[in-house]
């Protein structure tokens, strides 16, 4: 398939910024820009340090964005004390802050370097399902290190997925540059989900986002830890029109070799179903299993728990 055709398919950036990018209104952007670039260059322990450092402010300074931690927390891991409920709120920022801190060596280091740093556990999962003519969608976690996922699984695969443009033009232009290192090409949210899925076929792979909580006019309720989730009905409804395997993924730092662990999951079975809520269950547990292995890593700073049922009250 011609994936240069459809003119609303972003294509690869240049690595020079559009002139009007360079506009004196964006200099204090890319001022903060190259501040964050040096970052790339340090020891991978000094921006681990750094980060723990950042996180523990955003644990005492930011009330807001601890509570709603602290809130997901309590609902997912009901049987921890409250200092146990703490100390896992402080490890999630450190964490938090420190992928972000990370990011810089995906938009200033080469791939090269980056490729030397990363594995893919579980591997032999998209392999199998190539192997046997098999469509295939990655269904992309949240974890804090998620970024790190396409860059790892590009270097051996052809791929795609979805994008949210960013509000700041400046700071757009440089993730899409990043991004679009590792994929063949991006599709904005906006266009809907038929774009995605005329693109499958064997060897290329979609990535998709399924665990945030995008309201109950495209979802159901699921367990998710155990809790009542609004979970996403589109990825069942994707695997079933692309007639594609679904496999959870989930990306890990390691804290032992300063690099980035990339694990893959079997295919999710009897997925896509005829009941949207197994389908849902099936998802919500295929991830969940893999959030078990580094759960201070899942991205616990999104309102997960938002939508609730009617009969139940807001948790945030």
């Amino acid at each position: 398939m011609d994936t240069s055709q459809p003119d609303q398919w972003r294509t690869p950036a240049v690595n020079m910024p559009p002139r009007h990018l360079l506009a004196p209104k964006h200099w204090l952007t890319w001022a903060g820009i190259g501040l964050f670039g040096i970052l790339a260059w340090l020891p991978w322990q000094a921006r681990r340090g750094l980060g723990k450092w950042l996180g523990n402010g955003i644990y005492r300074r930011n009330r807001k964005r601890r509570t709603v931690v602290l809130s997901n927390l309590r609902l997912c891991f009901p049987t921890l004390s409250d200092a146990q409920h703490e100390q896992m709120v402080q490890a999630h920022l450190q964490e938090y802050a420190s992928a972000l801190l990370d990011y810089s060596v995906l938009f200033f280091r080469s791939r090269r370097w980056l490729y030397q740093r990363t594995q893919i556990i579980g591997r032999e999962h998209i392999d199998q399902a190539i192997a046997a003519g098999q469509n295939v969608i990655l269904m992309l976690g949240h974890s804090v290190w998620l970024e790190f996922a396409p860059a790892a699984i590009g270097e051996h695969y052809r791929a795609y997925g979805s994008y949210k443009p960013f509000h700041n033009p400046v700071a757009d232009w440089l993730i899409a540059r990043s991004r679009l290192q590792d994929v063949e090409f991006v599709v904005t949210r906006e266009e809907g989900m038929m774009k995605l899925v005329r693109a499958l076929e064997p060897g290329r792979l979609m990535f998709f986002l399924p665990d945030e909580d995008h309201g109950s006019k495209h979802s159901v309720f699921a367990p998710f830890f155990g809790v009542p989730k609004a979970t996403l009905t589109t990825p069942a409804r994707l695997a079933k029109l692309g007639k594609a395997v679904a496999l959870p993924v989930m990306a890990f730092f390691n804290q032992q070799q300063g690099g980035y662990d990339i694990v893959i999951d079997a295919a999710l079975t009897d997925y896509p179903s005829k009941d949207e809520e197994e389908n849902a269950e099936r998802l919500n547990t295929g991830l969940q299993t893999l959030i078990e292995q580094h759960p201070e890593q899942y991205m616990w700073v999104l309102k997960f728990f938002r939508t609730r049922p009617t009969d139940e009250a807001d948790v945030y």
